[in-house]
């Protein structure tokens, strides 16, 4: 009996996880069959590796409901109850830098630029030039997230309007947009898109939502979201920053 529990929670997640999928794939389906009017190439591993994805799906929200979740905000609760603001600050920091090195999204598009940018003679192409271009990329991408965390902490400590911050941060992306380099404006605004990805949204939001909870006055609602907005937009200022500097 108890063995059919588990296997009916597994295939209910299961279903949830492919229900999430079904409009892509729907959309997919209509484009392929009535605009293109094309059968699918290779059936058979398409099916196959949808499969997959459902299944990579399901194990990764109940990794998130399971561990990344709890864990960051018990780690809000525990520096908020501390009531130190210099621990505070170090892990929000430590935080937004690690996930966002870590971003798989940000490695890909940070390869990708370095070979684009050896391939239009912005850098020598050579490996070690493109490396250095996409570690540097990545390093100034993670910490202006860093930066972000910080400030968006800070703002839910204080109790500052949200939107002052974003405003006037949007404000700085369109000056800097105007002084930047061509070459590293639009992969400056894809790497606000890339940040808050797999890795860096669960935890920096669990950061905020556990951050709120704890501190009287303070609404989880309106106060522990907005962290992944700050994580979008300062990545866009530093970007361009570092193309000032490297070009």
């Amino acid at each position: 009996m108890k063995y059919k529990n588990y296997l009916f929670i597994i295939l209910n997640k299961f279903k949830n996880a492919f229900t999430d999928l079904v409009p892509i794939i729907l959309v997919v389906v209509f484009f392929q069959t009535v605009v293109i009017k094309q059968p699918f190439p290779e059936l058979a591993e398409i099916i196959f590796g949808v499969l997959f994805v459902v299944v990579g799906l399901m194990l990764f929200i109940e990794g998130l409901e399971i561990g990344l979740f709890p864990i960051g905000e018990s780690m809000a609760y525990a520096l908020a109850k501390k009531g130190s603001l210099f621990w505070l600050m170090v892990f929000s920091f430590a935080l937004g830098f690690s996930t966002t090195i870590a971003e798989p999204a940000l490695i890909a598009v940070a390869k990708e630029a370095s070979e684009i940018a050896s391939t239009a003679n912005l850098i020598p192409k050579d490996t070690d030039s493109m490396n250095s271009y996409a570690m540097g990329l990545r390093l100034s991408v993670a910490f202006s997230v860093g930066l972000a965390i910080v400030i968006g902490v800070l703002r839910i400590l204080k109790g500052w309007p949200i939107y002052y911050l974003i405003i006037g941060g949007y404000i700085m992306v369109m000056l800097m947009t105007i002084v930047a380099p061509e070459e590293i404006i639009g992969l400056a605004y894809d790497a606000g898109g890339v940040t808050t990805s797999t890795i860096t949204v669960p935890l920096v939001t669990a950061l905020g939502v556990g951050l709120a909870s704890v501190i009287k006055g303070r609404s989880p609602l309106t106060d522990g979201f907005g962290l992944i907005a700050f994580a979008s937009l300062l990545p866009m200022i530093f970007v361009m920053a570092f193309g000032l500097f490297w070009f």
